[in-house]
């Protein structure tokens, strides 16, 4: 799982859109699209009032509602959750005047609502009268449930996932993305009965929580009828049952897409986790200087203690310049247009770098990078453009203590030798990228003599490179100096670049310079070369990229078991993220084919596969019961009929040729 490829060019888009997004950094250029300050401007009201519900502040939360979602207080059916949950905390404060108030607010506001909220409102509204009699310690008493916090954040997910439908206030495609690959990931491990190393991460990043499912307008309870290939689709994405997939459909008015979005962002994540991930690959990735700065220390507040939920929206952090304490929360959404994090300068790796070859790194090995990155970065400084990194509202120590310190070495990468290494091997990336091999691999043996005695193949193909580059310009006896010096050598210690070598030498035929550039996946070798001469300096690779390269493993492998396409990868960019980017061995006429062992089939044709995962004898024998093509409506009448996933539904088709009549009257016999 290691070798999956992934697409780090396209990852590398996704996150600094989710930054732009998140508005993680500061940035003059216009968004990419206009939607992304209004949707982050709609996530920021939402969470708001999911921290003020989340802390028992009723009062704040349905004064901000009031402000920017009165549709809210207009339905009696959420109105009446709210005011039942002030009620409680009302009693909670324990005063004898909070209590005063508690039956007066019960008399001339909660009673009212629930004679119109829905038809159990009523039985829910005398029920909650117990509070009255019961202690809010008392576990066995009729009214823990209500008495219990997790009640906030039940109804702060509920009104949640309620507002952000209304305003389309989705996650960015990124954070959808890897909710949604991480999910995959769970349910295929859990099925296969396997333990992955990434598995640990992954349950720490995805929480077990989830938001409450909103609700329908009542106009909406009319019998609708919907696709049967829909409902199935999104029941087995997010992990809903039939009815679940149905209701949701429901509220999204048939909007299958739309359906999904709200339910995968329902899906609750770490998010000070996220960031921190986040950050330590943009670092590595070179869109994010190493160097810290922190311009100001952010006021805390603490969230409330509760072992129901662990979030990002559990805590506020405001600018000391605008911030005090006060129980207004329509003051404290104004003071979060001011907040300001850590900042860190920005540097994105496609922006031009200067003097690039001149460098005569000499001494020892640490004296060689300084040396080298002293004559490197004093004309790119110059010219580089820089943006600064805000940071989450929240301290990210503060708020989950999530710290990804490695076998005790320092974290982050803020000492100066860090930094150096990790400019000298982003500075190896760009020229790989721009198919500079010669200075590459003269820079590298400079600075480390055995790296590319430990790497053969990626001096293989750096040199494959730089001979294709002197084809491309005509030179063609230097580029058969390259062979014979290089390429043939290589070849003759691993029989496994014969054939590469061979198909290389064709491109003497093809001196075509314009094939030669656009056809080498150039990002993708640069990135190899990254990660293999990172290691070598005591760089390891951000854990993102680990959970990006398992996760999309698990992806195709899940889809070959469903023997279908994914119907939401074109819009988490999932499919993008596998698009060929392989550093193969071959020419460039043959180097895209490699594609195809990405591509997962068509939708409408379901053809059995294995997984290529499970190592257990009966894996052979499932395959070849399974060779038959199966009708998509006999599938999509078993999983209805018996509330079977997908592969359980072919797996018994193809025991009974295929006749979906016949399995459901064998398993109800």
């Amino acid at each position: 799982m290691d070798s999956w490829p992934v697409n780090w060019e396209a990852l590398d888009a996704l996150i600094i859109d989710f930054a732009k997004s998140e508005n993680l950094i500061e940035d003059s250029s216009p968004p990419s699209s206009p939607s992304l300050t209004s949707s982050y401007h709609s996530r920021l009201i939402i969470r708001q009032i999911r921290w003020s519900l989340e802390v028992g502040n009723i009062d704040a939360a349905i004064d901000i509602l009031r402000a920017h979602a009165p549709f809210v207080l207009e339905d009696h059916r959420l109105l009446f959750r709210l005011q039942k949950l002030k009620f409680i905390e009302l009693l909670r404060k324990g005063t004898r005047d909070d209590r005063i108030f508690a039956i007066d607010y019960l008399r001339k506001s909660l009673a009212p609502c629930a004679l119109n909220a829905y038809p159990e409102a009523y039985e829910e509204f005398k029920h909650v009268l117990l509070a009255f009699i019961y202690d809010k310690d008392d576990q066995t008493s009729p009214v823990a449930n209500e008495w219990a916090e997790k009640r906030r954040y039940e109804i702060a997910g509920l009104v949640s996932s309620v507002l952000r439908a209304h305003f389309h206030a989705y996650n960015p495609i990124f954070s959808m993305a890897l909710r949604y690959l991480m999910s995959i990931h769970k349910g295929f491990c859990l099925r296969q009965g396997l333990v992955l190393p990434i598995s640990n991460l992954t349950e720490r990043l995805l929480l077990e929580e989830r938001d409450f499912p909103a609700l329908p307008p009542e106009s909406l309870y009319e019998a609708q009828v919907f696709d049967e290939v829909d409902i199935q689709a999104l029941a087995h994405a997010v992990e809903l049952t039939r009815q679940g997939a149905i209701d949701s459909l429901r509220f999204a008015k048939g909007d299958l897409f739309q359906a999904f979005q709200n339910e995968i962002c329902r899906m609750r994540l770490d998010d000070a986790m996220l960031d921190e991930l986040v950050r330590e690959y943009c670092v590595y990735r070179g869109i994010v200087e190493p160097g810290m700065q922190t311009s100001s220390e952010p006021l805390k507040v603490n969230p409330p203690e509760s072992g129901c939920c662990s979030s990002l929206d559990s805590s506020i952090d405001v600018d000391h310049s605008t911030a005090k304490h006060s129980n207004s929360e329509t003051s404290a959404l104004t003071d979060l247009s001011s907040m300001q994090g850590i900042d860190v300068e920005l540097r994105f790796a496609s922006e031009p770098t200067n003097n690039l070859e001149d460098c005569s790194p000499s001494g020892s090995h640490q004296s060689e990078i300084s040396s080298l990155l002293r004559n490197r970065s004093k004309g790119a400084g110059e010219r580089s453009k820089h943006k600064r990194w805000r940071g989450r509202h929240d301290d990210l120590d503060f708020i989950s203590g999530v710290h990804f310190n490695r076998d005790g070495k320092q974290e982050g990468v803020e000492c100066t030798s860090a930094e150096d290494k990790y400019e000298i091997v982003l500075q190896m990336k760009e020229l790989a990228s721009r198919g500079m091999a010669a200075e590459v691999v003269e820079e590298i043996s400079t600075l480390d003599p055995d790296f590319f005695v430990q790497n053969p193949v990626l001096l293989f193909q750096l040199k494959q490179v730089e001979f294709l580059k002197l084809v491309g310009l005509g030179d063609h006896s230097g580029a058969l100096r390259v062979a014979c010096s290089h390429l043939g050598p290589l070849a003759a210690r691993d029989p496994n670049l014969l054939k590469p070598l061979k198909e290389t030498l064709l491109s003497l035929l093809r001196p075509n310079e314009e094939a030669l550039v656009t056809g080498l996946p150039l990002h993708a070798l640069a990135t190899s070369l990254q990660v293999a001469f990172g290691k070598r300096l005591g760089i390891e690779e951000p854990q993102l990229m680990r959970i990006m390269r398992a996760t999309l493993h698990t992806h195709s492998e899940w889809f070959k078991l469903q023997m279908c396409k994914d119907r939401f990868e074109s819009l988490l960019r999932i499919d993008s993220l596998k698009e060929n980017n392989t550093p193969v061995l071959t020419s460039l006429a043959t180097s895209k084919s490699n594609i195809d062992s990405c591509t997962l089939g068509s939708s409408q044709a379901t053809i059995s596969s294995t997984t290529g995962v499970s190592d257990d004898s009966s894996s052979t024998n499932q395959a070849s019961s399974q060779d038959a093509i199966c009708d998509e409506n006999a599938i999509l009448k078993v999983m209805e009929f018996l509330a079977l996933p997908r592969a359980d539904a072919i797996h018994l088709l193809a025991q009974y040729n295929g006749n979906a009549e016949t399995v459901i009257q064998q398993i109800f016999a």
